[in-house]
């Protein structure tokens, strides 16, 4: 009967502890309308969250001097093509336009790119254009404010070409890459590795003597006629700003 009677008073004692304990809980609530829970809630999460807020800027605060490095070297760069060009410029006997290569498609980068200057620059169609490097191509079309040139690197492109070391001349043609080829017009062509190409002093389209390539190498037995692998030294791939030269052409092609 004690037992009994002990288990009842210990039930009862159990219920008006938890019913107390509600109604303090309900109570500080109230009083701190949630900011308790909302603390333990957040002590509770707290591991399970992503990342704390000091960690985040830190990320966004590196990024940012990530962006700023890249924006420096790329000014850099510029600026170090802008002393190559102005040197180039600068060496130049004849009177030439500095101009920027403002468009370039995808599907023909190697073909033809369009610059930032035209007819109230004074260029012409015909002229022909150079970069750091050598010869880059010739203007074949132009507007009030810009030219489009023709990249010796394009597949219709036809250059008269003289090997610097022995004068043996031949004909380059664009293979719509940094390598080009050049037919010869002799059957056996005093040509080797390593020698330098320049713009032939007959041709009609380019003015003489323009650095063109180095050869890369020699294929004698090349029907109809032998010809040479020609590695292209103005960085058609990487262009961004070219020279014009004020050389009309006399023909078409050549």
């Amino acid at each position: 009967m004690f037992t009994v009677r002990r288990i009842k008073w210990t039930r009862l004692g159990v219920q008006a502890v938890l019913t107390i304990s509600v109604i303090g809980t309900a109570w500080i609530v109230r009083q701190t309308q949630g900011a308790a829970i909302q603390e333990v809630y957040s002590w509770v999460v707290r591991p399970f969250q992503s990342e704390p807020a000091s960690l985040k800027a830190k990320k966004l605060t590196n990024a940012r001097i990530i962006e700023l490095e890249q924006r420096l070297t790329e000014l850099e760069k510029q600026n170090q093509q802008f002393k190559q060009l102005l040197g180039y410029f600068e060496g130049s006997k004849q009177s030439a336009i500095t101009a920027s290569i403002i468009g370039r498609s995808a599907d023909d980068w190697w073909q033809q790119v369009i610059i930032d200057r035209g007819t109230k620059n004074g260029i012409k169609k015909g002229f022909a254009v150079t970069g750091v490097g050598g010869l880059v191509g010739r203007v074949i079309e132009v507007t009030p404010n810009t030219s489009r040139i023709l990249l010796v690197s394009d597949p219709t492109s036809r250059v008269g070409a003289t090997v610097s070391r022995s004068r043996t001349m031949g004909l380059i043609k664009g293979k719509g890459s940094q390598i080009a080829v050049m037919e010869f017009f002799e059957k056996v062509p005093d040509i080797k590795p390593g020698d330098t190409v320049t713009s032939s002093p007959v041709s009609q389209l380019f003015p003489a003597g323009l650095p063109i390539g180095r050869v890369q190498s020699v294929d004698l037995e090349k029907g109809p006629a032998p010809e040479a692998k020609i590695i292209l030294t103005a960085p058609i791939n990487d262009l961004e700003w070219v020279i014009v030269h004020p050389f009309q052409s006399n023909l078409e092609s050549e």
